[in-house]
């Protein structure tokens, strides 16, 4: 019996000892390791590569390249713009920038037609508006590339838009909302920050900064960014930090782009020259010569130099004028004289805003 108990307790370490477990060599292997420590691998090419990079990006953050940009560049213009978060959009109103298209350079036009008249090519003006008003033009929209021909009218003149650039509440949002009001209406009315662009465009922007929209023609982004940078230095505004990322992404790619200075707009169109008046039908036969008039006692003789009734027209305030409808007056046209020229302008009774 005791023999074969020995050989049963013999049978069953057997298979321990002949074929052990595969978690065996792993718990071997961690032995191994927590008693050995493995020398530091040499750096691969690869890693060193990776490294070179980290540490170039790491040394070249959006404000090093702001402030190592080249003088009067609009990267350079960028670096001094103040970086905070958006303001609420309480108490924005279109009326808070002044009237729309206020005549602030006295030129007797509106900025929108100043505007068309600069931007367009092939400009027709309206008789009877003294040059200002565009009756037809052709645009070549920078915001897309595409012409278009432009028409005044019902109908038509959506087609073609002023855009603020900086659009006007975002302006409001980002500072603007901090200058009086007749520097908010300079800043709505400035030359610099108006584009005449397609009416989708303008409609699809709507308020948004350079971190929403951007125009469709890459290769108008530079010039257009430019112009965001310079009207927000002029206006002391200030951008939000995702709108700084975007301006300087775009820049990137042009780092020499030059901030925009002043732009102005072209004076008063000239009228269109009348149509020649058809010459005088020739008569089928010479009249018979009139018999002369009577000679008037000199009593009954008019008084010399008096003009005809209604030849000459003379205003003794702007307010006759405007209710004459000949408001405004310009210089050698009925009814100008120096009196009611204010500031000398050659332009009298100007509108008033």
């Amino acid at each position: 019996m005791a023999a074969v108990l020995a050989v049963a307790l013999a049978g069953c370490g057997a298979p321990g000892t002949s074929a052990p477990s595969s978690d065996a060599p792993t718990a071997s292997a961690a032995r191994t390791t927590d008693t050995t420590t493995p020398p530091a691998p040499s750096p691969t090419p690869a890693a060193s590569r990776t490294g070179a990079a980290g540490a170039g990006t790491a040394s070249s953050s959006p404000s090093d390249r702001t402030r190592s940009a080249a003088p009067g560049t609009a990267l350079a213009a960028l670096g001094e713009i103040p970086v905070k978060g958006r303001a609420p959009r309480t108490g924005y109103s279109r009326d808070e920038f002044g009237p729309r298209w206020a005549d602030t350079d006295h030129n007797g036009c509106d900025t929108r037609n100043d505007v068309l008249r600069r931007d367009l090519t092939g400009v027709e003006v309206k008789p009877g508006t003294h040059g200002c008003k565009v009756a037809a033009g052709s645009l070549l929209s920078p915001y897309t590339g595409e012409a278009m021909a432009f028409t005044a009218g019902r109908d038509t003149s959506a087609e073609v838009q002023i855009d603020h650039v900086v659009a006007l509440s975002d302006a409001w949002q980002k500072g603007a909302q901090q200058l009086d009001a007749a520097r908010r209406t300079e800043l709505a009315n400035d030359p610099l920050n108006l584009l005449a662009v397609d009416g989708p465009s303008n409609t699809a922007k709507s308020d948004g900064d350079a971190a929403t929209w951007l125009p469709p023609a890459r290769g108008e982004r530079c010039e257009y960014v430019a112009t965001q940078i310079a009207v927000k230095k002029t206006y002391e505004l200030w951008v939000t930090d995702a709108e700084k990322q975007a301006l300087i992404r775009v820049l990137d790619t042009c780092p020499e782009q030059i901030l925009p200075g002043p732009r102005a707009v072209p004076a008063p169109a000239d009228e269109p020259a009348a149509e020649p008046a058809a010459p005088p039908a020739v008569p089928a036969a010479p009249a018979a010569p009139a018999a002369p008039a009577p000679r008037l006692p000199a009593s009954a003789q008019p008084p010399a130099g008096a003009g005809a009734p209604g030849g000459d027209v003379y205003f003794s305030r702007c307010a006759e004028a405007r209710a004459a409808g000949m408001a405004p007056l310009y210089a050698g046209s009925p009814g100008y004289r120096p009196g009611l020229d204010g500031d000398g302008d050659g332009v009298a009774c100007e509108a008033k805003h």
